[in-house]
């Protein structure tokens, strides 16, 4: 299915997300990213859906956000309609239930490679370039860039990128850990459903439960990683299908402490 400049591309157990905005090399603007909730709205519906990927149509990845749509943005409304709004899509992304393959087919700079770094793994392209030149334009990252990217990847890393300005090859970034493998251009979404098809054969309830904990154990939103794996655990017991049929039946529940 389409999204505004987003498709969305399923087949077997694998979907492909593709920010589809190739003439600004998938620059972000305000409705791509309403489009990229929505792709991730309708890649965690399908319960078929045991993997994911996002790519770039074109030559690019992303080039980041797209200047010309918050350039001239009163503070306040950079702020809240940008930074922060973009904020809760980028953790949508992060927290979809299945594991999520960026597949690097161009330069993933700024906010692009902040957009990569939603994903569980990434595969570049030999031609790539990663960085954050934002306090270039004085500005600084605002889609994680200082948050989730130090959890992943370490504060130094990101101290060279952001405050030095420093660009990384593609093979730098492997050996930096920013991206997981190296493949020729025009590769990249090959090589992630090659990797994708690797994941969709393991136990789909492990592959949710274990990126649920691998996201506690690095600090990533404890609070809805521990309360999602009780809930799942809760909702596999007899006790809870005890507690619906005794409110449905109107009488007091028999609890059994079945598990």
């Amino acid at each position: 299915m389409a999204s505004g400049t987003v498709r969305v591309e399923v087949e077997g157990h694998i979907a492909t997300m593709t920010v589809s905005r190739p003439e600004k090399l998938n620059a972000l603007d305000l409705d791509m990213l309403k489009a990229l909730s929505d792709a991730a709205d309708e890649v965690e519906a399908n319960a078929q859906v045991r993997v994911a990927i996002l790519t770039g149509e074109g030559k690019g990845f992303s080039a980041g956000g797209d200047i010309k749509a918050w350039g001239g943005m009163r503070p306040e409304e950079f702020g809240h309609a940008w930074v922060r709004h973009g904020h809760r899509i980028f953790e949508r992304l992060a927290t979809l239930r299945v594991p999520l393959i960026a597949a690097l087919n161009g330069h993933a700079l700024g906010g692009g490679l902040e957009l990569a770094g939603v994903a569980d793994i990434r595969i570049g392209e030999e031609h790539i370039k990663i960085g954050l030149p934002e306090t270039g334009l004085g500005m600084v990252p605002g889609w994680s860039g200082t948050q989730r990217l130090v959890k992943r990847f370490g504060a130094q890393i990101v101290r060279r990128m952001a405050l030095g300005g420093e660009v990384f090859t593609a093979e730098e970034a492997r050996g930096l850990g920013l991206v997981d493998a190296v493949v020729a251009t025009g590769k990249a979404v090959v090589a992630a459903n090659e990797y994708a098809a690797r994941i969709a054969a393991r136990g789909p309830a492990a592959l949710e439960i274990v990126k649920l904990m691998i996201a506690s154990a690095n600090d990533e939103d404890n609070g809805t990683a521990v309360e999602a794996l009780g809930s799942i655990l809760a909702a596999k017991t007899g006790d809870l299908k005890e507690g619906v049929a005794s409110f449905t039946e109107k009488r007091s529940a028999k609890f059994k402490g079945e598990w």
